[in-house]
């Protein structure tokens, strides 16, 4: 396998998490192992047997350690998610615990990182009418989230107009004192010594996350004044299941007992904006536990992370897990900064000042191109009443307008990053500010160096404040991590696009100086914040239709995404330009289509086992996967374009002649009575053939199957990704499946 830059920094971090041998006399040197481990029989995996099953867990320790301090040991048990336990062990304790019967394996946890009163309009959710009102708006289902806590006085968690918890609910609320649970937080734990030991948040990020998904309606929303309206999040009337595993970090074991008690409360729905460094799924253990999940019927939906615009910067890829990328929303909270000679440049700011004077004032480089300002920087010029062009980058943008604010500036320009290009974002600026493209910002430095020969350079900052309508949204966010799948490129990731950037949720505490009020909400950006709008929209389908399994929700989802913006031109990048199928996935949610997509493809939990083996995964490791024997040599191993996935993904040679076939099988889940003719558009090059060319159906839920041939390009292409799809018509629905296909001579 040829490794990338990025897979040589990510293997660098990984062995600098693995410290050198440990000895088992000095517990100082413990580390937290994930150990699992086969149940030796069929009665003691029962988790009405969970007694037993700690003994056998026990029985792995070394002697002195069970008999002694198995209380500080073993740190978690596993039942649901799959069998083991994470212990603090020595290294010389998990290499004797290895020669023991039923040991499969350990290694050290890792600690991965997390990664609207808008946005429901945004995706054509309307208060009292169309998807939103017949599906209930998510009522009785149950949302389970993994993240820092949650503040249960906020409003958005008011139980106003909520049913009383499902019957199956078994989860606990841990809060302390007068807090307490309601029909909208219906469950609250927390796992590891978080701040407090409690699941109340005290970061935001998961009090964010929860009314993203599930917060209920409140009216007068808004941040500094700017993005007004009613909040809500995608399932108003879903309840929520709040699992407390980051403060700010979240450690592996602490994520497994998580996930291990939410199966088991009984949550349809796990939102998970976090993660970590791809790895094979049999040692990821997020997929792991995503996997025993999925086999009860639970959707799993996960941030992709934070790592774009880089290709391959991917977290949660494993096609029982929907993996959601983030995008714009058409609203910007606008500061626009104006030259001189009349050149405008849209950016944006949440510091809006109501009076700021719109005469020109004298613009300044206080220290060399592409550097921050800093105290430093700024000793030595005078940026008196002028207003200061600053560096995105290397200093937060906060500090930076502290510096020029206390330097006596008037105002700061902030051109962007060049791999940020167009995208901006707003932020609570100390003074009157804008972050421009770098575009603009290119511009702007030209204007100066022109202008400061000649004549003195000039510049103003208008404030417009809220302004909804931008035709380019929704757009890639920047930082949206990238296809291909380091460990799956034959499934295409991600799978999909959610808003977040610039998502107005709630948050626990004011950050505007505010007192006596407990409504406070914060804009904040990131694919943490996509990934919970998406959790929400999974909670409404499941509402409206509870006998869909977890992969034909997916599948609802990705074939009617939107592939449009709203200026009805394709979805673009950051630099505006066609955005790459690597980035968008199947295209951008749009619920209301999803509510009813016509075909789906559908995957049971044994589907899964003949792609594992085609990965070339040994009998134990599929095993650890899907939890139960396997042998490998009995499965007909498929590739992994041919598991029945609602997309394509190729890696094709370019130099070597090929043609590749695989089958789907679609369900109808439309009309009992329908016809759907096949178009094709093939990427670039390439021949695509699709048998039968039409479906008739006769009854709701038959199954159809068709075959789709590839045959490669008569000579290589200039590109290393080419796209295209296919598309299933009928007179009501049209289902479409995105194609990718890697041209590469070498093994990924």
């Amino acid at each position: 396998m040829k490794l990338s830059f990025n897979s040589i920094i990510i293997l660098i971090f990984i062995l600098n998490l693995h410290p050198s041998p440990l000895y088992a006399n000095d517990t100082t040197d413990l580390e937290t192992y994930i150990v699992h481990v086969d149940a030796p029989d069929d009665e003691l995996s029962s988790s009405s047997q969970s007694d037993g099953l700690e003994s056998w867990y026990r029985s792995f320790l070394p002697t002195t350690t069970a008999s002694t301090a198995v209380g500080d040991r073993i740190v978690y048990s596993y039942n649901s998610v799959f069998k083991g336990f994470a212990a603090r062990l020595s290294l010389q304790e998990v290499r004797a615990m290895e020669s023991k019967d039923g040991f499969i394996s350990a290694k050290p946890e890792t600690k991965l990182s997390l990664h609207t009163t808008h946005s429901p309009n945004f995706l054509g959710l309307n208060q009292n009418k169309g998807f939103w009102k017949n599906s209930n708006y998510g009522k009785g289902v149950i949302i389970g989230l993994l993240d820092t806590g949650i503040s249960p006085n906020h409003p958005s968690f008011s139980d106003g107009g909520m049913p009383p918890p499902p019957a199956k609910w078994k989860g606990r609320c841990e809060f302390n004192g007068s807090t307490s649970c309601n029909n909208k937080i219906i469950g609250a734990r927390y796992f590891g010594k978080v701040d407090g030991e409690t699941p109340i948040d005290s970061s935001g990020h998961g009090t964010h996350t929860s009314s993203t998904a599930a917060g209920n309606f409140v009216k007068g929303a808004n941040f500094f004044g700017s993005a007004k309206g009613t909040a809500s999040g995608m399932a108003p009337l879903a309840h929520i299941a709040m699992y407390r595993v980051c403060s700010p970090s979240c450690d592996e074991s602490q994520i497994l007992a998580a996930m291990d008690a939410a199966i088991d409360d009984g949550v349809d729905i796990l939102s998970l904006s976090l993660g970590g460094f791809p790895d094979h799924f049999y040692a990821d253990n997020i997929a792991v536990g995503a996997f025993s999940a999925m086999q009860k019927g639970i959707f799993v939906s996960c941030s992709a992370g934070n790592g774009g615009p880089f290709r391959v910067s991917l977290s949660n890829t494993a096609p029982w897990i929907l993996t959601v990328g983030a995008s714009t929303i058409d609203r910007s909270i606008t500061a626009t900064a104006v030259l001189g000679d009349n050149q405008t440049f849209d950016g944006q700011s949440l510091f809006q000042p109501r009076n700021f004077p719109t005469k020109m004032v004298p613009l300044v480089y206080p220290s060399e191109f592409g550097l921050p300002c800093t105290s430093d920087t700024l000793e030595k010029a005078d940026i008196r009443g002028k207003i200061a062009v600053c560096q995105m980058g290397a200093v937060l943008r906060a500090d930076q307008g502290a510096a020029v604010k206390e330097a006596g500036g008037a105002g700061m320009i902030l051109p962007n990053l060049p791999q940020y290009a167009y995208m901006t974002f707003p932020e609570a600026d100390s003074l009157p500010a804008t972050h421009v493209s770098f575009d603009a910002g290119l511009k702007i430095r030209d204007y100066y160096l022109n202008s400061n020969s000649t004549s003195t350079p000039m510049a103003k900052i208008l404030f417009k404040g809220t302004v909804i309508g931008d035709g380019h949204a929704p757009a890639i966010a920047a930082f949206s991590s990238r296809g291909p799948s380091e460990v799956t490129p034959g499934i295409l990731k991600p799978d999909i696009l959610g808003p977040g950037v610039n998502i107005l949720a709630a948050w626990p505490f004011s950050v505007e100086n505010k007192t006596n009020t407990k409504s406070t909400f914060k804009i904040v950006s990131g694919t943490s914040m996509s990934c919970p709008h998406l959790s929400g929209v999974a909670a409404l389908l499941r509402s409206k239709h509870p006998d869909w399994s977890p992969a034909v929700i997916k599948s609802a989802m990705l074939t009617t995404a939107d592939v449009v913006n709203r200026g009805r031109r394709p979805i673009t990048d950051e630099a505006f330009n066609p955005a790459e199928i690597f980035a968008t996935g199947a295209g951008h949610v749009n619920p209301s289509r999803a509510d009813d997509p016509g075909l789906v493809y559908d995957i049971k939990p044994e589907d899964y086992v003949p792609y594992l083996c085609g990965l070339n995964y040994t009998n134990q490791e599929v095993g650890l996967i899907v939890q139960h024997k396997v042998n490998c040599s009995a499965e007909t191993s498929i590739p992994e374009a041919q598991l029945n996935y609602p997309s394509f993904s190729l890696m094709i040679n370019p130099l070597r002649p090929s043609s590749h076939t695989y089958s789907r099988t679609v369900t109808n889940v439309g009309e009992p009575k329908s016809s759907y003719v096949v178009e094709i558009v093939p990427p670039p090059g390439f021949h695509v053939v699709v048998r039968p060319g039409k479906l008739e159906f006769s009854n709701v839920h038959q199954k159809l199957h068709y075959n789709v041939t590839f045959t490669r390009p008569a000579k290589a292409s200039n590109s290393s990704v080419v796209q295209g799809f296919l598309k299933w018509n009928s007179s009501k629905h049209s289902v479409r499946s995105p194609i990718a296909v890697i041209l590469t001579e070498k093994e990924f």
